[in-house]
This record gives C-alpha cells, sequence and structure tokens, in this order.
C-alpha cells in the first residue's frame, strides 16, 4: 500500500472510532510502537494488492493488534467491484463460523452465574435430547438402524463438538438435515431455534457422545441453550450482554437497513481462475444449500449460534482483545480469567484427533502444531466465507483476516497473512 493510502486508512478508521457512540475503542499506534516494523507490515500490503491485481479475491480488510493497539489496519480492493466500492475499515462481512466462539462464551457466562456443570446433560434444560440415538458404523451389519445412545449429551460435549451432531454436508445425515428442513444459519429461515432443535433432536446422532470430535450444529444448540437459561432472544443476549459492553457496534445477526449499504459481496473462484460475483440465488452443494443474502432478507427470526453474525474487523478486534486480556475490556468484564484458561486450553486429550480445540476455539497444543511460525497456545477460528483472525498470548498479539469468498479453490490467503503477521515482529 503506498503512503498515502495507509494515512487515508489511518484517518478513515479514526473517523469510523469517532462516529463511535461507546469508549471502548483499542488505540492505533505506530508499529514500532508495539514492537512491529512498519517495513515488513508493508509485505502484507503487497501480497493483498496482488491477490486483488491478480482476480483472486475483490479484496478484504486485514488488522493486527498487540499489547492492545491496533499496529495494522489494511483495507484491499472493493467490497463491490460492479458496483464500484472500495473496500472500507468499516466494511460489513458475514463471519459465519466465527460466531461460534461469541456463542462459547455466552455459554461460559451462564456458567460462571451457576446455571449449569459443563458435564451435565443438556437435556436437563432441552427434554428433547433425552433419548438420542445413533447411527451404527458404516461397516455395522444394519448401518442404516439407529441404536440407542449409550450416554447424554453434555454440554461439555457440545463445546467441544464430540456430541455426534453434525453438518449437513455430511454424507450419512447431511440428506436427513435437509429433509427435515434444518437450516445452519446461512440460509433465510423463518423458524425460530426452538423449533428447529425440537426437530433436530428427531434425527439420530453421527456417532455415540463423547467418542469422536465432529464439527456440526453443536454451537446452534448452545444457542438455544442460552435462549432457555437466560430467558432472552440469542440476538437480545448478545446485545445486551456482549455486544454493547464491549462496544461492538456493527455486529449482528440481521444488518439494519441504514447498514445495508456496507456489507461486503461475496465472490466466487471459477475454474478459469479469476472469481466472479456469487448469485444471490441460494447455492446448492450436495445436500447444503447456502446463499449470500440472508443477513438482509428474510423473517429474520432464525438467530444461529453457530454462523449467523456479520461484523467488522474493528468490531471483532474488542471481541479477540477481551479474550486476550482475560475477560475483560476497559473495565468491562465478561468472563474470569480462570474462564478464559479454561477455554484456551485442548479439551480433547482423550480423543483420537490430530489438533487441539478448547471450548470454542482451534489450539495450537505444543511446537509439534507447529511447522510454520507461531506461538503454542495460539487460539482462533475462521469462516466459511473466508474469514479468519487468531489470539497469540505469548507474544500478546491478535490478528484478523475478512475477505467474502466462496468456494475460495483452496486459496490459503489467510495463512499467509498469518505468517506476515509473525514475520513483522521486531522485538
Amino acid at each position: 500500500m503506498k503512503k498515502t493510502n495507509r494515512i487515508l486508512v489511518h484517518i478513515s478508521f479514526l473517523l469510523v472510532l469517532t462516529a463511535s457512540v461507546f469508549s471502548h475503542e483499542l488505540p492505533m499506534v505506530e508499529p514500532e510502537a508495539v514492537g512491529l516494523s512498519t517495513e515488513r507490515l508493508a509485505r502484507i500490503d503487497k501480497v493483498m494488492e496482488t491477490h486483488v491485481a491478480q482476480q483472486k479475491i475483490a479484496g478484504g480488510v486485514t488488522l493486527l493488534a498487540r499489547h492492545g493497539k491496533i499496529a495494522h489496519l489494511g483495507t484491499y480492493g472493493m467490497m463491490d467491484v460492479e458496483a464500484e466500492k472500495p473496500m472500507t475499515p468499516d466494511t460489513i462481512f458475514r463471519i459465519a463460523s466465527m460466531t461460534k466462539p461469541i456463542t462459547s462464551v455466552a455459554v461460559m457466562m451462564l456458567y460462571e452465574e451457576g446455571h449449569f456443570r459443563l458435564n451435565e446433560p443438556v437435556s436437563r434444560f432441552i427434554p428433547a435430547f433425552k433419548e438420542m440415538h445413533v447411527l451404527p458404523p458404516e461397516d455395522a451389519e444394519d448401518s442404516a438402524q439407529p441404536v440407542p445412545a449409550t450416554r447424554q449429551i453434555t454440554i461439555w460435549n457440545l463445546l467441544t463438538h464430540t456430541d455426534g451432531l453434525t453438518y449437513h454436508w455430511n454424507e450419512r445425515l447431511g440428506p436427513q438435515y435437509t429433509a427435515a428442513d434444518i437450516t445452519h444459519g446461512l440460509l433465510q429461515d423463518e423458524s425460530t431455534l426452538e423449533e428447529k432443535m425440537k426437530v433436530l433432536a428427531t434425527i439420530p446422532l453421527l456417532h455415540q457422545p463423547g467418542a469422536e470430535f465432529e464439527y456440526g450444529l453443536s454451537i446452534d444448540l448452545l444457542g438455544y441453550l442460552v435462549e432457555v437459561v437466560s430467558g432472552m432472544s440469542l440476538n437480545d443476549f448478545f446485545s445486551e450482554r456482549i455486544f454493547k459492553p464491549l462496544g461492538m457496534n456493527d455486529t449482528h445477526f440481521f444488518i439494519p437497513e441504514t447498514k445495508r449499504q456496507r456489507i461486503a459481496t461475496v465472490y466466487e473462484r471459477t475454474k478459469d481462475g479469476p472469481i466472479a460475483r456469487k448469485s444471490q440465488e441460494p447455492t446448492v452443494d450436495g445436500s447444503l444449500i447456502y446463499s449470500t443474502d440472508y443477513p438482509y432478507k428474510g423473517p429474520r427470526t432464525y438467530f444461529s449460534g453457530g454462523g449467523g453474525l456479520v461484523s467488522t474487523a474493528p468490531d471483532y478486534v474488542r471481541f479477540a482483545q477481551m479474550m486476550l486480556n482475560g475477560g475483560e475490556l476497559n473495565g468491562v468484564r465478561l468472563l474470569s480469567r480462570k474462564t478464559v484458561e479454561l477455554m484456551t486450553s485442548n479439551q480433547l486429550a482423550n480423543t483420537d484427533v490430530d489438533f487441539g480445540f478448547g471450548l470454542g476455539f482451534s489450539i495450537v497444543r505444543d511446537k509439534s502444531d507447529l511447522n510454520e511460525i507461531g506461538s503454542v497456545g495460539t487460539f482462533g477460528w475462521g469462516g466459511f466465507f473466508f474469514t479468519n483472525f487468531f489470539i497469540d498470548p505469548q507474544e500478546q498479539m491478535i490478528g484478523i483476516f475478512l475477505c467474502q469468498l466462496h468456494p475460495s479453490g483452496g486459496l490459503d490467503l489467510g495463512e499467509k497473512i498469518r505468517i506476515l503477521s509473525y514475520q513483522a515482529i521486531a522485538d
């Protein structure tokens, strides 16, 4: 990025902060003030600009914070190529599964209030999940005939995706999810969490609770748990208990009409290479059906704790900084330091997986997990539409990468930006 453009981004970001009615924003400083190199951070700009020029992405936003201060905020390309609308610091993105860590925090807030233990069955609050059935292994004599679950799903199982739920792309259960009209949050839906979760309880689990890790609708069910325990809709709980306290003014399940023009358009990689604007008509990918217009069209009744939020880089960094601070931001405490320690420690030591996962976040367990530069103990997650973030307690650093691209065709840009963030450390 040219120096003039960098200054414009800095000024526009400050204007965004000034417009906020909250005072929770992270200060913006020169990189050297927090041990980063301006010259080396420029490599992020070069890589992002190259990807835009080669039509691999339409545009994106990158943010790097260290020691509680924002040292890099880059905006690249267009939020809408056809409309010639440039990317801005306050562009709104569909963050999809980056919703999951926020829902997990909501659950742990209620845990801290004494509403439940993590090893309690979720059926204590949602009775429909008391007597679940499970698909036998595929090599079983009658693999299509469900058998009774040998144990109940616990809240811990849901937080760690060891409950037996899956997503629509699973070949064995995806067709049943689609036939039952189970949603995942990335499609207009006129139902509620309560309605869909009760239907989900009638469908067999993929495996016995606690037996395996299977990424799925666990966090949507936890979103409903938040509603039942708190007596609030998930939307209201997020707004009143998380977003307003943290000053996350641009994070929503459904975009207010006044902000509609700020959401980035979704593009897709084509077989020939360059990106193309993704149709707003639903995309059918096997049993998975999704759209891009769900944040601003439809009845606005289904609050997907697993994937429904939209947000901005300046908003999400406040959530991330709260986690890095051990549950507190600018005098507002959402969680105890001990709870954050639990959430960001590996919970899958007794399972047959080759990665670390905590309560809502992936975890770098030890040096064997690192085949490129990084730190043990780093945690984070990503989203369906090509977004991700990482939080590094050792380096006191947060990185956020936001694009709107699906399918991405195997593009590893987010990982490259993470590497370029680390190589910029200069202290």
